[in-house]
């Protein structure tokens, strides 16, 4: 069972507060801030409330301190949105941060500085899970990104701050994703992209006893279709899991469970910007195929208009490229414009609808990419798991 974060009294109590601010950084500056802003309501939430938040994070996959991977971006970031100076620590655990953390007035916020310039924080190292807890009161989690980390700052902490709960980040992904795995409305459709078959196998089987249609595309569809025996080219196949792609096929089939793939595509002699396109229901040797095709699109779209519940992982092709981001912009606006309860996972997907003027017209847009897909495998996650009581 999880505490609601809103009943913990928070007054002059030093939280500490587990963010995901892992945001891209282009020349030093943050290039895209929409996790930071995730959890913004927690964080004022929490300075509201009286008590002195002290937020952490990881950035990056450092090996050690290393200057380009500091969150001092982040530190600016956040005091232009809370309108209040944000200080950076200059590490996340020791002395020097000890005292700032104490000095620390309520209604306040600080900044550790990143997480993962300690070895420690990815082994779940006692003593540095110990450390990092030290001079706080209440630990908040509202890192979904990183809740399928068994990490110091997701797992560890908690066995030394016992008042714990999650963010409202956090409890807006668990209901989210719950949403499609406990008593969905159907028809349930899943839509599901990406490169490769591997990716998706435990969210396929986990899904198959819950939706009515899977829309298959991407690469990953293309080892289906050889799984078929369709002509594929030069487009990119899973070669050893092709006998899984048969197993998968046989198991919807015996379930009822619709397999959608695509039957044209948008394809060309390599996957670059000047290639040659052309759209087939073949596929020739010399060509690869890199989107879904038009009559494709208006079959997946035909299913979208159907459904009370979509859960959508994945792009439809190679969407970076525009002359194949095609099926994915279509699908993604008809599913916006659906009266399906949608969620969409995955960081790929969420970056091909990011900045699209429909895009904020979908039920959810989970910000964890591994987490999201491990809670759609039924999966428990140890960073919600540590958080019960």
């Amino acid at each position: 069972m999880l505490t609601d974060l809103r009943s913990l009294n928070l007054k002059n109590r030093k939280v500490l507060v587990r963010c995901d601010f892992n945001v891209p950084l282009e020349n030093g500056a943050i290039a895209d801030a929409s996790r930071i802003d995730a959890s913004l309501q927690t964080i004022r939430y929490i300075l509201e409330q009286g008590g002195a938040a002290i937020l952490c994070s990881h950035l990056g996959r450092p090996k050690e301190r290393d200057v380009k991977y500091s969150l001092k971006p982040v530190a600016s970031y956040l005091s232009d949105k809370l309108g209040m100076k944000v200080a950076l620590a200059p590490d996340c655990i020791g002395d020097i941060t000890g005292r700032l953390v104490s000095a620390l007035a309520a209604g306040h916020a600080l900044l550790l500085e990143n997480l993962r310039f300690h070895p420690e924080e990815e082994t779940n190292d006692a003593d540095f899970a110990h450390e990092l807890a030290r001079g706080k009161e209440v630990y908040v989690n509202d890192a979904f990104g990183s809740a399928h980390r068994a990490h110091a700052s997701t797992v560890g902490v908690t066995r030394y701050l016992t008042e714990r709960a999650p963010g409202f980040l956090m409890m807006r992904e668990i209901e989210a994703l719950s949403a499609l795995t406990t008593n969905p409305e159907h028809p349930y459709i899943a839509i599901l992209g990406g490169a490769k078959v591997s990716d998706k196998i435990g969210v396929i089987r986990n899904l198959m006893t819950r939706v009515d249609v899977f829309l298959i595309g991407g690469a990953m569809a293309y080892t289906f279709l050889r799984a078929m025996g369709e002509a594929t080219g030069k487009s990119r196949v899973e070669e050893d899991k092709i006998g899984l792609a048969v197993e998968l096929l046989q198991a919807a089939r015996a379930r009822n469970v619709s397999f959608e793939l695509p039957s044209d595509h948008v394809v060309a002699a390599e996957p670059s910007a000047d290639a040659a396109v052309e759209v087939v229901t073949r596929i020739p040797e010399d060509k690869m195929g890199l989107d879904i095709g038009p009559q494709t699109i208006q079959r997946f779209i035909s299913h979208i208009a159907l459904a009370k519940t979509a859960v959508w992982n994945g792009p439809l092709g190679l969407f970076e490229i525009p002359a194949f981001a095609h099926g994915t912009m279509a699908i993604g606006q008809a599913l916006a414009g659906s009266a399906a309860k949608s969620v969409l996972g995955g960081g790929d997907t969420a970056a091909a609808v990011a900045g699209q003027p429909w895009a904020s017209r979908f039920w959810h847009i989970s910000t964890g990419g591994g987490a999201s897909l491990e809670f759609l495998e039924g999966i428990e996650l140890p960073g919600i798991k540590a958080l019960e009581k």
